[in-house]
């Protein structure tokens, strides 16, 4: 079977169409796959552990919105199959020089990352969760892998001076940007398998209903 789920994508998909083809939990994860590895649809079938069929029309949807490119082929059993990647620096800097995008669409976005989010914080490493101990610490490779291995979650929604704000995002970009450069296949030796969730923006000023 030709292990292709699609043709050349179409040139220059619309933001709109990009971030309707990225709100779907199943795709962010192809994407996230995507970013450290190049991978035909059927090897992207067997890491997510869903069927080739159903990596193929996922891939199509996110070919065709320019999420993912084709990165080259193999001859395989019965034909040709196209891998994949996905550029997510290049797509992070035409979001950045395009307009603002539609906030209907986002919240599409939004719903699928926090659903994403909570697959992430079920399938964390199991000694995320309180104090590292001596017993926890010897599964790890070290003391400081079992304390690394915690993550960290924040939630804030505050007041600050526009100097804090703008820091703020730069350094989320940064670990942003560090998380997707420093990418591999899935399971390459000295590799840890992390998750990071991003979402900072500024509210609207407070209405007379919001102040009760």
């Amino acid at each position: 079977m030709v292990d292709d789920p699609a043709p050349d994508a179409p040139a220059a998909p619309t933001a709109v169409r990009r971030l309707r083809a990225a709100a779907h939990p199943l795709r962010l994860r192809m994407l996230s796959l995507l970013t450290g590895a190049e991978l035909s649809a059927a090897e992207v079938a067997r890491a997510l552990g869903t069927t080739h069929a159903n990596a193929s029309y996922h891939l199509r949807v996110l070919l065709e919105a320019g999420e993912v490119v084709v990165a080259g082929e193999e001859v395989v059993r019965g034909g040709v199959a196209k891998r994949y990647r996905h550029p997510w620096r290049e797509r992070a800097e035409l979001e950045q020089a395009g307009p603002p995008a539609d906030p209907a669409e986002l919240r599409g976005y939004v719903r699928a990352m926090a659903e994403e989010l909570v697959r992430r914080y079920d399938a964390r490493a199991p000694h995320t969760s309180g104090t590292v101990t001596a017993e926890t610490a010897e599964t790890a490779e070290t003391a400081e892998t079992a304390e690394t291995d915690r993550g960290t979650l924040t939630d804030a929604e505050v007041w600050v001076d526009p100097a804090t704000w703008s820091r703020a995002l730069d350094l989320l970009r940064e670990a942003g940007a560090l998380l997707h450069d420093g990418a591999r296949p899935p399971g390459t030796p000295g590799t840890r398998h992390v998750a990071l969730t991003l979402g900072a923006f500024a509210m609207a000023p407070p209405t007379d209903e919001d102040r009760g």
